[in-house]
């Protein structure tokens, strides 16, 4: 009679070793101090093992952005011509706080190193600005032949992308504890109440003087941005998102 061993615990693959390997000595050395020799040494693979999934040290603190915004675009592509443009961003928005969800743990561990590094924030936001251009992309497709187009494109991708931050951040912040759908989905429905065809029915020619308001649970709750013609868009989402936090 033969005698079987169990089989050993199947490794993670190399990506996962490496983001691992990254984080635990990050955690213990910081990241300044950790280079990439450091943590090929501890996967126990090559340099050229890692430079095969990470361009950079600094993507492998955020290595499933790409997936994600694949994801994202992809998800944009696929809507029907009927799909009301505001709700099918703010949806498209959800996947970002989906990937995040999936491992608090680390979405919180890596919260907390972006905030340490100045050159991780600067990252980040390169990171958020893709985003926002994906959305921005498919939103100037979906209002074509209007004047406002492309304005009304670029204000709507930076308010979607102003909430979800917003509400991300706050989700963060408790460690994961609070209910990230609700914390985002209240978030995203300024945004829906503010632009959604849905909501307020067919957008007039010019902005209205209530141009950012809130949802209906909160008739009575209602944010007024007044703002220079001329002002940079960055100031723009910069009130709305301050307007957010007062809320």
């Amino acid at each position: 009679m033969s005698s079987s061993s169990a089989a050993p615990p199947a490794k993670p693959p190399m990506r996962d070793a490496l983001v691992a390997a990254a984080f635990r000595l990050f955690l213990e050395r910081g990241y300044e101090q950790t280079t990439v020799d450091d943590i090929v040494a501890l996967a126990g693979v090559g340099r050229r093992s890692f430079f095969r999934y990470f361009p950079s040290k600094e993507d492998v603190v955020f290595p499933d952005h790409e997936g994600c915004l694949a994801d994202m675009t992809a998800f944009l592509a696929a809507g029907e011509p009927e799909c009301e443009p505001v709700r099918r961003v703010c949806d498209a928005a959800r996947l970002v706080l989906r990937m995040y969800a999936e491992n608090p743990t680390f979405s919180v561990q890596r919260y907390r190193l972006t905030k340490q590094v100045p050159g991780l924030r600067a990252y980040e936001l390169s990171v958020v600005w893709r985003y926002e251009r994906a959305l921005a992309e498919y939103l100037r497709g979906r209002y074509a032949g209007r004047p406002d187009g492309t304005l009304r494109a670029d204000v709507v991708a930076a308010a979607v992308v102003a909430a979800h931050n917003n509400a991300l951040r706050s989700w963060l912040r408790s460690d994961g504890r609070v209910d990230a759908d609700e914390t985002v989905g209240h978030a995203l429905g300024y945004v829906q109440a503010a632009f959604g065809t849905e909501a307020a029915g067919p957008a007039a020619g010019g902005a209205s003087a209530a141009l950012f308001g809130v949802p209906a649970e909160h008739p009575d709750d209602v944010v007024v941005l007044v703002s220079r013609r001329d002002a940079p868009l960055w100031r723009v989402v910069q009130e709305i998102e301050t307007a957010f936090g007062r809320a």
